[in-house]
């Protein structure tokens, strides 16, 4: 960099020197030159100059809007493009040159001893960092493709877009060029604008592994070149629905029990209380509770009592003390990410299937690197988990829980204003009379619900009866129509069911319908209720020669499934809950 400092230095003053021997004899247009001392040196010194070399030099050329139009040109001009020639190349040599050696030097290529970069100007502060980039472009001609675990930070520092493949749940890819500096969110948004989904600030990037059996999912924040970086070569990113991601700053108080927090300050018990505490370093909350450990070199697990604190993973070698001298680090977090056991009683022997992993972020790991644990089920999981995040990205995790509400509140004077389906703000109404009315009674609300199931029994057995052939012949659209929506994912087992439950989120409505494997003729409703996945069995009942579809012994029956799936949308009915947010997958 200094030669090319140095050689752009010199010819900036050889060029000023060069402006100022040129300006007198090019004025008259060639005609006062005979009576310098300076152009008859320079005669005498060229007497085999040709007849022709005389008819260019005394023809009129206006010099100085050409070389004011070739120093404009050269600041876009690219070091590898030719410079305009000079038509009196002999007044810009020194006394001691040769013409032929000053003859057009930019229109011809440069000898191999000088270098290139001694035709571009000193003027342009631009070209220097073009030539270190062209510099870098020439030395590492491959670092804007990514070529597998172990690239560099600094070689995709100048490189701005790359190429980046995710995967949907059902198998298929696609390939989305990203630029450097693309966060988890923001290619998350792209893939829903691409896919053509419905943004509900629910989408989120999945790290998997499948060798090591881990997944996690990125942070909003997290730079996918970064954390591409630090995978092997066999794992892939997911795109996923992942509603639980920020459900501890939705209910505080009601996630973590009593005896898995100790504060240094204790907290009052209130929501702002106590995210406040979390969130805030020098409250340092402390985690601590039995887990599974697996043995380093071993196939057997040990229950151990472990505290998450800031500075890391402790295990206690005696007891429950939390002594200093008791205390043995058994994990870092400043370069770690916890992940979850995707098949731990399998793969690594694990006592159940709630198992976390806290790997390094790095590509190359050896299995004496993972900190494997289990705990003792997902309820308990799923608070070290949140925890983990907690005490790893802090305030940095609200931040990104915080942006969609706020780009929702400013978006909102453009925005039609939507009614709220909380489950506080829906009574129930009576509108049999002139006017309608709130009904108070538990029990007068219970009858509501049933009438208008029934409501819509009848009007779907009059709208079967006009769209079939023949009365006693229903249309079959009602037994196939549900197969068209998001929530219906076909014949799945049980397990199945429950890890697509489990991977999108245990939220309290979280649900999907599945075929039954018992009965070839109903059908299953699986639900999330207080981080437990429940089954709900749906049987066929006939009525009037009508085939109808039921979850309560035939209290309330539908004509399909969408009219069932609706209904409970709207009213509990036999259900824990209602039903909230629907299983999804999506094609890429």
């Amino acid at each position: 960099m200094n030669d090319i400092n140095s050689s752009l230095e010199s010819l900036n003053s050889a060029c000023n020197m060069q402006s100022d021997t040129d300006t007198v004899p090019l004025l008259q247009n060639g005609q006062h030159a005979s009576n310098q001392p300076a152009a008859s040196s320079s005669r005498s010194l060229q007497p085999q100059a040709s007849p022709r070399q005389k008819v260019q030099r005394s023809q009129p050329v206006h010099i100085l809007p050409i070389r004011r139009l070739q120093e404009e040109d050269q600041q876009f001009r690219t070091s590898s493009l030719p410079a305009i020639p000079n038509p009196f190349p002999e007044l810009c040599g020194g006394a001691g040159s040769p013409p032929a050696a000053a003859a057009a030097p930019s229109s011809l290529p440069p000898p191999p001893s000088q270098p290139p970069t001694k035709q571009i100007p000193a003027t342009v502060a631009v070209t220097v960092q073009r030539l270190e980039r062209a510099d870098l472009s020439d030395a590492e001609p491959s670092a804007c493709t990514p070529q597998g675990p172990g690239r560099l930070h600094g070689e995709i520092l100048h490189c701005r877009q790359l190429d980046v493949k995710v995967f949907s749940e059902d198998g298929t890819s696609k390939v989305v060029e990203i630029l450097t500096d693309m966060t988890a969110r923001d290619l998350c948004q792209l893939l829903v604008y691409k896919s053509h989904c419905v943004d509900d600030n629910s989408w989120t990037l999945v790290e998997h592994h499948p060798q090591l059996g881990l997944e996690r999912c990125l942070e909003d924040h997290e730079i996918v070149v970064q954390v591409e970086s630090t995978m092997p070569s066999e794992s892939k990113f997911l795109f996923r629905k992942n509603y639980a991601k920020y459900e501890f700053f939705k209910n505080p108080v009601n996630f973590f029990p009593d005896q898995m927090v100790t504060w240094c300050q204790q907290p009052n018990g209130s929501q702002a209380q106590l995210l406040q505490n979390f969130l805030n370093s020098s409250s340092c909350p402390e985690i601590q509770g039995f887990l599974q450990v697996k043995e380093i070199g071993r196939k057997s697990w040990k229950k151990l009592y472990v505290c998450l604190r800031r500075s890391g993973l402790y295990y206690s070698t005696k007891g429950t003390s939390k002594e200093p001298r008791h205390l043995q680090l058994l994990a870092d977090l400043e370069e770690s990410s916890i992940f979850y056991l995707i098949a731990g009683k399998k793969q690594y022997n694990a006592p159940n299937d709630h198992g976390m992993c806290i790997k390094p972020n790095k590509a190359k790991i050896e299995m004496k690197e993972l900190r494997l644990l289990c705990a003792e089920d997902e309820q308990i999981r799923t608070c070290w988990m949140t925890a983990f995040r907690l005490l790893k990205y802090g305030m940095l995790l609200y931040q990104n829980y915080r942006i969609p509400q706020q780009r929702k509140a400013l978006l909102s004077p453009f925005n039609t204003p939507v009614r709220s389906v909380s489950e506080n703000s829906l009574v129930a109404m009576d509108f049999s009379g002139q006017t309608g009315r709130v009904i108070d009674n538990p029990a007068e609300a219970q009858s509501a619900a049933l009438e208008e199931g029934h409501a819509w029994r009848k009007r779907s057995t009059r709208m079967n009866i006009l769209s079939s052939q023949s009365p006693l012949h229903p249309s079959t659209l009602n037994s196939v129509i549900h197969r068209t929506q998001h929530w219906f994912h076909g014949r799945i087992s049980r397990e199945e069911s429950h890890r697509i439950i489990k991977q999108q989120g245990l939220v309290d409505g979280l649900f999907l319908l599945r075929d039954s494997q018992s009965n070839p003729k109903a059908f299953v409703l699986t639900l999330c209720h207080h981080q437990k996945i429940k089954n709900f069995q749906i049987l066929p009942c006939e009525d009037d020669g009508q085939t109808f579809f039921t979850l309560d012994d035939g209290n309330t029956k539908f004509s399909d499934l969408i009219q069932l799936v609706d209904f409970y949308q709207l009213n509990k009915g036999v259900l824990p809950c209602k039903l909230k947010h629907h299983c999804i997958r999506v094609a890429l």
